[in-house]
C-alpha cells in the first residue's frame, strides 16, 4: 500500500508563494506585515515547516489576489502525500486493509 500508486510528489503552496513574492518584489517581511503575520509564521509558510491553514489562505487572497482555494487544494494533496509516504500509517493502512477483506 506503501504510497498508494502516487509516485509523484506534489507542489507544496508555499513553493507558489515564493514565486509570487519575488516575481512582484515583495519582500518577506513587508509581506508579513501587510497581513499582520509575524515574519517567522510566514517563512515558515513559505518553506513547508507550517501548513496553510484557511484562514492564511484568505490571508493571501487578500494580499496578493491569489484565489484561496487552489492554494488549499495543494495544501490536501501535499498532506495526503505526507500521509501516504508515512511507512507506520502505511502499515496501519495495510492493515485495517486486510481486516477489512476479511469480512
Amino acid at each position: 500500500m506503501g504510497n498508494l500508486g502516487y509516485a509523484y510528489s506534489p507542489t507544496y503552496p508555499g513553493e507558489i508563494l515564493k514565486e509570487e513574492i519575488k516575481f512582484r518584489g515583495i519582500s518577506q517581511r513587508q509581506l508579513a506585515d501587510r497581513m499582520g503575520l509575524t515574519y517567522s509564521v510566514l517563512n515558515e509558510i513559505l518553506n513547508g515547516k507550517r501548513a496553510l491553514t484557511e484562514k492564511t489562505a484568505l490571508m493571501f487572497e487578500a494580499a496578493l489576489c491569489i484565489d484561496a482555494e487552489p492554494l488549499m487544494g495543494l495544501q490536501m494533496k501535499y498532506n495526503m502525500q505526507v500521509a501516504r509516504n508515512d511507512k507506520s500509517f502505511s502499515d496501519r493502512l495495510r492493515a485495517i486493509s486486510n481486516y477489512s477483506a476479511a469480512l
